[in-house]
């Protein structure tokens, strides 16, 4: 399969680091201009000289600005311009015990992991239609599907992204855009390094503490391991290029087996 997005211009929310990070690299290796997104130009310039020493042919753009705003987000789509893929990879997480979490604790993550997500859909998704291609992408988790005690408002923000995906690929019914989300497994990123750490102990080498946290937090794994990254950006890659044109609506899981469902 040729994954060929010459042409195309992507935008990639919260893609300084980690898993966004990953998919700028994968989209821009597929051909894609990436707008790559954080919330200040030091970040986002730092970002774009580590994925051009990654992807010495990919073209990248400077997409700063705090999407968790209304004022942000259309400062982040204006410098993008025609957007052809979305992929709404911004989010937060963190353990908290669950009597703990306050009023503003949920809001926070509904703004940041949702309502973030809904704003750049609006602003993009109605010139996708009109053109009649795009690709709308929503990087949830198995922590939609798999609530965590330690974090149920991180998963019950994720289980919200689904429905909004859902909903949203309905609206783009016969446009040639298609929405979908991407269920992401336990990820090796620096962040989840810390996750790892808040539920371990500190002292043990990153192996070990990796191996103990998915005996212990995760074992429903059948990977056995956390996911890399690129693993996950390549799931990414393909939905938006013009191969996964038959996929809407759906929730595509990259979770190494996590969830307990024969189902996608």
């Amino acid at each position: 399969m040729k994954l060929d997005l010459a042409g195309k211009t992507a935008l990639v929310t919260g893609s300084t680091q980690g898993i966004g990070a990953a998919i700028a690299a994968g989209l821009a290796r597929a051909g894609a201009r990436v707008v790559v997104n954080g919330r200040s130009e030091g970040s986002v310039g730092k970002a774009i000289d580590a994925l051009r020493r990654e992807v010495p042919d990919g073209e990248f753009t400077a997409g700063a600005g705090d999407v968790t705003t209304d004022e942000g987000a259309r400062q982040v789509v204006a410098a993008a311009g025609q957007l052809d893929v979305l992929v709404n990879n911004l989010g937060i997480f963190g353990a908290q015990e669950p009597m703990s979490i306050t009023d503003d604790d949920w809001r926070r993550y509904f703004e940041v992991n949702v309502l973030a997500a809904v704003r750049l859909i609006r602003l993009a998704l109605p010139a996708m239609m009109d053109r009649g291609w795009g690709r709308v992408l929503n990087i949830a988790s198995d922590s939609a599907v798999v609530i965590p005690a330690e974090m149920i408002h991180y998963g019950t923000s994720k289980t919200a992204l689904l429905g909004v995906s859902r909903g949203f690929a309905k609206h783009a019914a016969g446009s040639g855009v298609t929405v979908n989300s991407v269920i992401a497994g336990p990820t090796h990123t620096g962040g989840v390094e810390d996750f790892v750490y808040q539920l371990v102990d500190k002292d043990l080498p990153w192996e070990e503490a990796q191996r103990e946290f998915m005996k212990k937090h995760r074992p429903q794994s059948l990977l056995q391991r956390l996911i890399e990254p690129e693993e996950i950006a390549n799931l990414v890659v393909y939905l938006s290029s013009p191969l996964a044109s038959a996929t809407t609506g759906g929730a595509v899981r990259v979770d190494g087996g996590y969830v307990d469902s024969i189902l996608p």
